[in-house]
């Protein structure tokens, strides 16, 4: 994805529902960091929704970064929109700061699945 980083060593090797409060998606989950007043956060979210609905056993998490700021903290999350790659087992492959495009989006998640 544009602006990715290799996914940082965080004292979490996996996330799973705990960490996420949802289920992770089958496949791969498209897990994103939004605050409420982040413009940019509205269109990550629709990008991602619909590569999710695309790719069968993916799904879409968005976490509000203001009121999981221990999880934040935990993985180094500093600016809204952050959106992580994880694959099936909850690991993270993947991770871009600001609003993706969707063709990037679709292309890191063949890292995932």
């Amino acid at each position: 994805m544009h602006g990715d980083e290799d996914a940082q060593a965080t004292d979490l090797a996996r996330l799973g529902a705990a960490e996420l409060g949802a289920t992770p998606g089958r496949r791969a989950s498209l897990v994103q960091f939004s605050s409420a007043f982040c413009q940019p956060c509205r269109a990550t979210r629709r990008i991602l929704a619909d590569v999710a609905g695309l790719v069968e056993g993916v799904e879409h998490i968005e976490i509000d970064a203001e009121a999981r700021l221990e999880l934040v903290r935990a993985l180094g999350i500093e600016k809204t929109p952050t959106v992580l790659v994880l694959d099936a087992d909850g690991r993270i492959v993947r991770r871009a700061v600001g609003m993706p495009r969707k063709a990037d989006v679709i292309a890191a998640l063949g890292a995932a699945i």
